[in-house]
């Protein structure tokens, strides 16, 4: 569980010093931009290594039950991530959904976290996707707030203006739902260890 700890601390302080703009400008003026990106990158692998490391430790080791999840959590987290990963595709591809979602990758992190959070009542996993939630959470309220500082308008229904038609927003949906099922029922218990997908053992 320590391991798992220093990995969520190392990645998501990481991402969180990103936010403090002064702080940031001040030692990319002292190290340069190459150099602070560089560091940023082998900071943030290295705490993704350590959870992943350390996740698979704490499973090794037995889950800790905090609450046991019904059934039907694990279908409604599978809807969930397929909608997270819709909504990761559109980051790449301006469209309405995009415009919609306005910080697309931290919306389906929150979404991703969420729906682990309601399928896992384990100790280890109320840790690991709890502090993601919380992250995407915090990281959301500093970008709305750095607009507002920059003097950006913010529009009543919000959103970045889309693109006229819905070609790019089909391609998201169709890119995320073939994601979601390669991920999902292939990957996922090959690379995770863990069976998603239902009916399978």
């Amino acid at each position: 569980m320590l391991i798992l700890i220093l990995g969520l601390v190392l990645f998501l302080g990481t991402h969180a010093f990103s936010m403090l703009r002064a702080k940031r400008s001040e030692v990319v003026g002292q190290v340069g931009e190459g150099k602070y990106k560089l560091g940023y990158m082998l900071l943030s692998v290295l705490g993704l290594v350590l959870i992943g490391v350390g996740f698979h430790n704490y499973r090794a080791a037995g889950y800790i039950a905090v609450w046991d999840p019904p059934v039907w959590t694990r279908h409604l987290s599978l809807v969930l991530v397929l909608l997270a990963f819709v909504v990761l595709a559109s980051a790449y591809l301006p469209g309405h959904i995009r415009a919609k979602a306005k910080h697309p990758m931290l919306l389906a992190v929150k979404i991703w976290a969420t729906a682990h959070l309601l399928a896992n009542g384990d100790l280890g996993s109320i840790l690991l996707f709890g502090s993601f939630l919380a992250w995407a959470v915090v990281a959301r309220i500093s970008a709305k707030r750095r607009a507002l500082t920059a003097g950006q308008v913010v529009a009543q229904h919000g959103g970045a203006a889309a693109p006229a038609g819905w070609r790019n927003d089909a391609i998201a949906v169709v890119v995320g739902v073939v994601a979601w099922f390669v991920f999902g029922k292939y990957l996922h218990p090959l690379l995770i260890g863990v069976y998603a997908w239902p009916g399978q053992a």
